[in-house]
């Protein structure tokens, strides 16, 4: 038998905010988390804009030692889980570690130790070489590290699929919990890919928004979209069954009931041009939820700016939900944040999770002229209140990755 799965707990850190009630108050007002790169010299660099966080001291937030050794895909994970245990009141005393596990996406993982233990090497010699330098750049290590905080010592299983990994791993760790492998789960993704060597492949890749205005750069959906804008973050969501949340008087955020994921086997960076892919991982996401497409009132879509995938998007959108597509609200936040990669799908999920808590669905700044082929509500640049029931987040990763989550309001 199929157990309910709801959400107790959330953390968050983005380009907007450093926990979950401020990003989301300045999501739903619109405001611009884009801004001139700080972490690094940007004099020779094309691309000289990026989503970062801000005003984060993880040395006062966390264990001084560890933040220090640490990459900051890992420091950025363990503040966003730090919130959501807390907000979880979850007591691991009373419960079995071996039923708890952690489901942490990365695109990339330690890409600054990456990055910085190579130019100590080809600077410097091998022999230079920080001992920290692989712990630091494997990918499980953010949830390792939650792990061992946290005394969870079920499966820590990244899941790395591009820019839908933190969107497969909420759905994973939802499949373990509720066909009764788990009880309890860390899911979410981390990524800190704002360094010279990850803006500089994206640029080549010609992926990214060359303008350079922070205002204005990342614009989904609107006609002269030309790339997108790196972000970083990290979200985490505590997951359980609804069974053991009710018994301890928890407070549910909101409830999973359904996931798709699929692959377009189709191109290493484009999506599949039929948007076959992506209407297929949506199909399956109803499908598991046992819901029709009118039952869905909000779309937290991938919406990247780019101008391959908001189009091919909208067209799966269309293929699956036809007329109601253009009925209910689609919104991206990446607008705001920029396109936080691995960790997208967690800043997304979270922001759904409190659109339905709230009725407010946040908008798609910068969209002033919807590209003709791209023709569905988007809640241009203001913010709608309304009453949903279902909503869906999308994500969509090089390599044809494709995912899809569907959260259910829950009371409170």
């Amino acid at each position: 038998m199929k157990r309910r799965v709801v959400i107790t707990g959330m953390g968050l850190v983005s380009p907007v905010g450093n926990d979950v009630e401020s990003s989301f108050k300045a999501l739903v007002e619109g405001k611009n988390g884009i801004d001139f790169i700080k972490l690094h010299d940007t004099t020779a660099w094309r691309v000289k804009i990026a989503g970062e966080v801000k005003d984060l001291d993880f040395e006062q937030l966390l264990d001084k030692k560890e933040a220090r050794k640490s990459d900051r895909v890992t420091n950025l994970a363990m503040v966003a889980a730090e919130e959501a245990f807390v907000q979880s009141g979850l007591d691991m005393s009373t419960l079995d570690p071996f039923r708890f596990g952690t489901f942490l996406g990365s695109g990339i993982g330690g890409l600054n130790t990456i990055f910085d233990e190579t130019k100590v090497s080809v600077l410097k010699g091998p022999t230079r070489i920080s001992p920290y330098f692989i712990p630091n750049a494997i990918i499980n290590m953010p949830g390792a590290k939650i792990g061992i905080k946290y005394g969870a010592k079920g499966p820590n299983l990244p899941i790395v699929t591009a820019c839908s990994a933190a969107t497969n791993s909420i759905g994973e760790a939802f499949r373990y919990i509720r066909d009764g492998y788990l009880d309890f789960a860390f899911a979410g993704g981390s990524e800190a890919p704002i360094t010279e060597i990850g803006v500089g492949g994206f640029a080549n890749l010609r992926a990214l928004d060359f303008s350079n205005d922070p205002n204005t750069a990342s614009r989904p959906f609107d006609k002269t979209r030309a790339g997108f804008v790196v972000g970083e973050g990290a979200g985490l969501m505590i997951l359980e069954t609804y069974e053991h949340a009710v018994s301890r008087g928890a407070k549910i955020l909101g409830e999973i009931v359904g996931y798709g994921s699929t692959a377009d086997a189709f191109h290493m960076t484009a999506p599949d041009e039929d948007a076959a892919g992506i209407t297929k991982c949506l199909e399956l996401a109803l499908a598991d939820a046992n819901l029709n497409p009118t039952d869905i009132d909000y779309i937290n879509a991938h919406g990247t700016s780019t101008p391959l995938n908001d189009r091919l998007e909208t067209l799966g959108i269309k293929k699956v939900f036809h007329e109601h597509a253009y009925q209910m609200n689609i919104s991206s936040t990446k607008s705001m944040t920029g396109h936080a990669l691995g960790a997208s799908g967690a800043i997304e999920s979270i922001a759904v999770v409190k659109a339905l808590q709230t009725s407010l669905i946040p908008p798609t700044i910068n969209l002033i002229e919807a590209d003709p082929e791209c023709d569905l509500n988007y809640t241009p640049n203001h913010y709608v209140k309304k009453e949903m029931n279902y909503a869906m987040n999308i994500n969509i990763g090089f390599g044809g990755q494709n995912a899809a989550l569907i959260f259910k309001k829950v009371e409170l």
